[in-house]
């Protein structure tokens, strides 16, 4: 696992817009969603809450690694790609239930541990 490095840290406080949370499946076909509650729990884990995933549930319970690409305020593009864990419960979770919106299920956190960052097609780590 690695640590987001601080320019990126700072690039995702003026990112614009939903994520594109991407992932595979068994056969290593790509199924790619927006999302829109995401947050970064520390420098070295992302969160994203499964309100309505579908494929994307399949693949991460299939053993899928993942991707997260955004933009910023400056149209800049950064991708982070790493493993991802899954969470029902626990401190994840509840963080995950602090600022997932009331109105939206929340049924599980998505974990996103960093092991590569790009910005745009330059690699970061």
């Amino acid at each position: 696992m690695n640590k987001l490095p601080e320019i990126v840290s700072e690039a995702w406080k003026t990112r614009k817009g939903p994520i594109v949370f991407s992932t595979v499946n068994k056969q290593g076909n790509p199924n790619s969603i927006y999302a829109t509650c995401v947050s970064l729990f520390n420098d070295e884990k992302i969160l994203v809450a499964n309100n309505f995933f579908s494929k994307t549930f399949e693949n991460i319970s299939s053993g899928s690694t993942g991707s997260i690409l955004f933009l910023t305020a400056e149209d800049k593009s950064y991708q982070i790609k790493g493993t991802i864990s899954y969470f029902t419960e626990g401190e994840l979770f509840d963080d995950m239930k602090k600022w997932n919106s009331t109105r939206l299920p929340g049924h599980g956190v998505a974990v996103i541990e960093i092991q590569e960052v790009y910005a745009g097609a330059q690699k970061i780590i």
